[in-house]
């Protein structure tokens, strides 16, 4: 019987329409918008003015923070202006503004096709490196990839998981990476392992993914401590507490990170950039990104330079369907709509998904007829329907006491709703407002 965890989930049609779609190289952009936050933390400090010439894989931006990332220039060109322009999360952003001249990368980034699989850097300086080439986790989060390496004192890291479930409906970024570069994320697998001092590793994989699983598992036999398992289908699995207890069966509990039972959790993609970054010495700044839709003409899997407009991703795949409803960046149940098609591809981009006016329309809302089915599908355990009513109420002080913070924002009450309540929308709004109200409290 193939693992999985317990509580809650649903299993929303997958979509997956570009899982055959081998990943392609998306030409370089006549000009990118490169945002200085692309990850969770403090912005990263500008290092480069109106008028500079830079090359690909040229820090343009330091992470001063603790919790922050360095960025790159995904190009070579000149610096047009430093301005605030809207990125994938709605808001405006201070980002470099860069035209293209030609395609110059730095000397130091190792450009051959040869697959580096002795590691000769320290525990020390694999973290150091990761840090300066501006990894951060590829699964959405982005959290910067070193200090998820950095163990607090009193904790002890006895595995490293690698997430290739990719559960979320239509995307398959993972799946292309994992079946074309999966030794590469092996040998990532192996740099992390180090990093963490850890001597196992699982790589988890769901079951609608047999050939990734197969590969992987083929050629997982020449790289020690590293297994691979194949898991039964089941959103969300991909999130990093319901995947710990699909493998390992340890909960993580309230309000803790993954560390708290021994265990650190990285994407697929993470750990190719991870192999990128330090048997490579390149930075991060491209990535893969799944452009599809069940009205594109031409869905697929693209590698996209860090910073190039949206606009460029829809013509490559053949341009805006006219029935279109929505453009959504990432899935449709964690996916949040864009504001326009030219909001530049950011570092947490794993999709775009294109939906048409039948699918992405909103239905009739009705009132809640307290059917628990949102309670039921709750992967954490929470009440949905309470909390969208405490929200709804203002009343932010019970919604903190009923761990409306715990809420991952997966979607699944959302979902599943028979009234079609936007449960997601409030809950999202409210965790906002109570992270708030605990940071003023904190201070």
């Amino acid at each position: 019987m193939l693992k999985t965890f317990k509580t809650g989930g649903v299993h929303p049609p997958e979509n997956k329409i570009t899982e055959k779609q081998a990943i392609k190289v998306l030409p370089v952009p006549a000009i990118v918008y490169i945002p200085f936050s692309q990850h969770l933390g403090a912005p990263a400090k500008v290092l480069v003015a109106k008028g500079d010439k830079v090359k690909a894989g040229q820090l343009i931006a330091k992470g001063e923070a603790f919790i922050s990332a360095n960025i790159h220039s995904s190009v070579s060109g000149k610096v047009q202006k430093i301005d605030e322009v809207i990125e994938t999360s709605g808001y405006r952003k201070p980002s470099v503004i860069i035209e293209v001249e030609g395609d110059v990368w730095d000397e130091s980034i190792d450009r051959s096709d040869r697959i580096s699989k002795d590691i000769i850097l320290s525990q020390k300086e694999i973290i150091k490196r990761i840090n300066e080439m501006g990894v951060v986790g590829l699964g959405g989060a982005t959290f910067p990839s070193h200090v998820k390496l950095m163990v607090p004192e009193g904790k002890k890291a006895e595995l490293l998981i690698i997430n290739g479930v990719e559960c979320e409906p239509y995307l398959t970024s993972d799946h292309r990476l994992m079946l074309e570069k999966g030794e590469e994320i092996l040998v990532g697998t192996q740099i992390l392992m180090i990093a963490l001092g850890v001597s196992k590793a699982m790589i988890g994989i769901e079951n609608n993914k047999p050939d990734a699983i197969a590969h992987l598992t083929e050629l997982a036999k020449n790289f020690n401590g590293i297994q691979v398992h194949g898991l039964k289908v089941k959103y969300p699995q991909g999130a990093e507490k319901q995947l710990i207890k699909a493998l390992v069966n340890r909960e993580v509990p309230s309000g803790k990170l993954p560390i708290e039972v021994g265990a650190v959790v990285h994407n697929a993609g993470t750990s190719f950039a991870v192999y990128e970054a330090v048997q490579k010495n390149k930075p991060l700044f491209e990535r893969v990104v799944t452009i599809t839709g069940k009205s594109v003409k031409n869905p697929g899997n693209f590698l996209v330079r860090i910073g190039t407009p949206v606009s460029d991703l829809i013509a490559a795949s053949g341009g805006l369907p006219e029935d279109t409803g929505k453009i959504i960046g990432g899935g449709p149940m964690m996916g949040k709509a864009l504001v326009s098609p030219e909001v530049p591809i950011v570092k947490g981009t794993s999709g775009i998904l294109i939906m048409n006016r039948e699918e992405s329309g909103r239905q009739e809302l009705k009132n809640c007829i307290r059917c628990g089915k949102c309670i039921t599908v709750c992967p954490m355990g929470l009440e949905p329907w309470l909390l969208e009513k405490l929200v709804i109420n203002e009343n932010f002080e019970k919604a903190e006491a009923e761990k409306i913070v715990d809420c991952m924002e997966c979607g699944s009450c959302h979902y599943t709703c028979p009234s079609k309540r936007p449960l997601l929308d409030y809950i999202r709004f409210g965790k906002g407002k109570v992270l708030q109200i605990i940071r003023t409290r904190n201070k």
